[in-house]
């Protein structure tokens, strides 16, 4: 019985990999500067939720005690991307060839799902305060607010410094960003009250706050369901890559059986099958395609296999495999 392929057809046999270093390795380059970052920004997060948690309680607002729930949230959610960023710099091993990089698409999911779940929350309680609506310390509940900006502020920033391309670093951001815009609720919610003791202005900015914070959940977790599904990523048309390859390389007939998915939040990696025209310098064939690959699309990871079905009579590597 006989194949179109032969034993040493497959380019993919690690020197067919691509990697950015040139070392053989998928140990994930994730930077411990996001690590710090967010373990951070837990540490001050956690800490201004009791703070604030304690606030609330003895102000009688319920606003606060709400935005000290939201602030519990966020604070998991650093707690898990910390997580993420720490497992994901593991070495990969012979059950995990990637590593632990995945983990941290994970935590973006959820982060993506506790959003959800966080705008459920709001949303019920801003009926609940519409219809049972409680009496409010206005004074304790604006210095509150003020200092949970004041903290926000200074998460966010922090955030800002580590990779934000990074689908945990962003789904951390959304979730201080949530909370930031949740605080300037209060601040303006506390200033009503004070001034004119019109206390159903906070429900009403919860609700307003429960909007943008869906909006942000939504892209955060269409993001990260596409990298768990291995879907193609969004700045890479699969046609046009094809296109590319041919026009760029020489000696490559047909590219055929392309397949590109994210290993984890910018690192794509790819799959495919190039058939040769005669002639074709099949030495180099696989090096030429992964260095496009990586010029063009960014991508470290290839794995390029050779379609020797039309293949060079002379060619050493012609010889169809015998399966026994």
């Amino acid at each position: 019985m006989t194949s179109n392929h032969s034993d040493a057809n497959h380019s993919h046999d690690h020197a067919g990999h691509h990697h950015g270093d040139g070392h053989h390795s998928h140990a994930p380059q994730v930077g411990e500067n996001n690590e710090r970052v967010v373990l951070a920004g837990f540490a001050l997060t956690a800490g201004f939720m009791v703070a604030e948690l304690i606030g609330g309680i003895l102000s009688g607002s319920l606003a606060l005690v709400a935005d000290a729930g939201h602030m519990l949230t966020d604070a998991a959610a650093l707690a898990l991307a910390w997580a993420g960023f720490r497992f994901g710099r593991k070495l990969s091993d012979s059950k995990r060839t990637f590593g632990y990089m995945r983990l941290e698409v994970l935590a973006g999911f959820v982060n993506a799902i506790t959003l959800f779940a966080l705008v459920v929350w709001i949303t019920y309680e801003a009926i609940q305060r519409l219809f049972m609506p409680h009496p409010i310390l206005a004074g304790p509940m604006m210095v509150v607010a003020v200092l949970g900006l004041v903290v926000n502020i200074a998460v966010f920033f922090m955030l800002r410094q580590g990779d934000t391309n990074h689908v945990n670093i962003r789904g951390a951001l959304l979730h201080v960003l949530g909370d930031l815009l949740g605080s300037v609720a209060a601040i303006v919610a506390a200033a009503v009250i004070y001034f004119t003791g019109w206390t159903p202005i906070d429900p009403i900015l919860s609700v307003l706050l429960s909007v943008l914070i869906l909006r942000a959940a939504w892209a955060l977790l269409r993001n990260a369901v596409q990298i768990l599904m291995e879907g193609t990523p969004g700045n890479i048309e699969i046609d046009a890559l094809r296109a590319h390859v041919l026009e760029t390389v020489q000696d490559i007939e047909d590219v055929s059986h392309v397949h590109v998915w994210s290993i984890t939040s910018g690192k794509p990696a790819a799959t495919m099958e190039v058939s040769l025209k005669p002639g074709a310098d099949y030495r180099t064939i696989s090096e030429r395609v992964k260095k496009t690959l990586a010029q063009r699309y960014d991508i470290g990871h290839a794995t390029v296999e050779i379609n020797w079905a039309n293949h060079p009579k002379d060619c050493p590597l012609a010889e169809p495999a015998h399966h026994y």
